[in-house]
């Protein structure tokens, strides 16, 4: 079955395009009498409006872009259920793209985006990323930025995030008051500024008890974390700074025969929803990663209607929550 355009319609009615397009848009310029017409040919041909040649002519690509450095870990996921929130109800359609941890891809897929193949971002930088220069090219388009999550400081662009500082710093702190010693912090990078914000308030908490563990290859996490628990003075608390290594710690203890809590207790960063199923169940410090996703969607949409891509004054923390479970219990 053929598809039907707009010229193909305007064609069988002996109209201009321009006038069906009107027509079909309710448009006042036009009588009621041709709207009924064009409305009744348009049923009787199945006609479908093409959003995208539409978009064209109004130079815009109804299409915004979302950077990821990873999806295996559920902050994700949830964080795109809101931005997919935000962009359907504007009828833009969402692409996501993947660096895999990397600066170089990530740079790749900016540069992608100066052709004018989306009408925003929405980036959480990968743990390669020293420096946000390739980012610079969107903003001097006039194409809007809005970091999430893994942000930038230096930038003057929208950052949505939660208080990491505050976030390391319960973790650590409900650790020693369930009796621990020995805190060891582990960590997938040592260029992320969230990482160091969530150690920077874990040291706060344990000052000169607090030591860090930066394990950047994923197939090294359990081997690592099982060497750091067979030391002598192996850690008796640890915070997971990320989701995997929550799980690689518990398949380490495992693997040690190590009992979680009596011998180690574990805090991990994570919105994991299983999380209250392990045995034990994991004590989270959880994101509202839906909620970070929504916002940074609703800025970023502030500025694209608006023609304006300096949104700095857009930037929101939302404070995250420690849930105790069973791996953090006392004896």
């Amino acid at each position: 079955m053929r598809t039907i355009t707009l010229k193909m319609l305007a064609a069988e009615l002996r109209l201009s395009p321009g006038t069906v397009s009107k027509a079909l848009k309710g448009s006042h310029e036009i009588s009621e009498a041709t709207r009924e017409k064009v409305m009744d040919m348009a049923r009787r041909l199945d006609y479908v409006p093409n959003p995208y040649a539409s978009s064209l002519r109004r130079r815009t690509s109804k299409t915004i872009g979302v950077v990821l450095p990873a999806m295996a870990d559920s902050f994700f996921s949830m964080t795109i259920e809101g931005i997919e929130a935000v962009a359907g109800d504007k009828g833009y359609h969402v692409l996501i793209y993947l660096s895999h941890e990397s600066y170089y891809k990530e740079a790749a897929i900016v540069k992608d985006f100066q052709s004018g193949r989306v009408d925003g971002v929405l980036i959480s930088l990968s743990g390669e990323t020293w420096n946000t220069d390739h980012l610079h090219t969107l903003t001097d388009k006039n194409i809007p930025v809005v970091y999430f999550d893994r942000v930038c400081e230096e930038n003057d662009v929208a950052r949505i995030a939660t208080d990491d500082m505050e976030a390391g710093f319960a973790a650590a702190s409900h650790l020693l008051e369930a009796g621990c010693k020995r805190l060891l912090f582990l960590s997938p990078s040592d260029n992320l500024a969230i990482i160091k914000r969530r150690l920077a308030g874990c040291r706060k908490a344990a000052p000169g008890i607090a030591s860090l563990l930066c394990i950047g290859d994923l197939h090294q996490q359990h081997l690592r974390i099982r060497e750091a628990l067979a030391m002598p003075d192996r850690p008796d608390g640890i915070i997971a700074s990320v989701e995997s290594l929550g799980y690689a710690t518990y398949q380490a203890c495992t693997s040690l025969g190590l009992e979680i809590p009596s011998d180690v207790k574990v805090v991990a960063f994570s919105n994991m929803p299983t999380a209250s199923l392990l045995h034990p169940s994991l004590t989270t410090v959880e994101q509202p990663a839906f909620e970070i996703g929504k916002t940074a969607a609703t800025v970023l949409f502030k500025g694209i209607e608006k023609g304006y891509n300096h949104l700095s004054e857009e930037s929101r923390m939302i404070p995250s929550v420690l849930v105790p479970r069973g791996s953090t219990a006392k004896a």
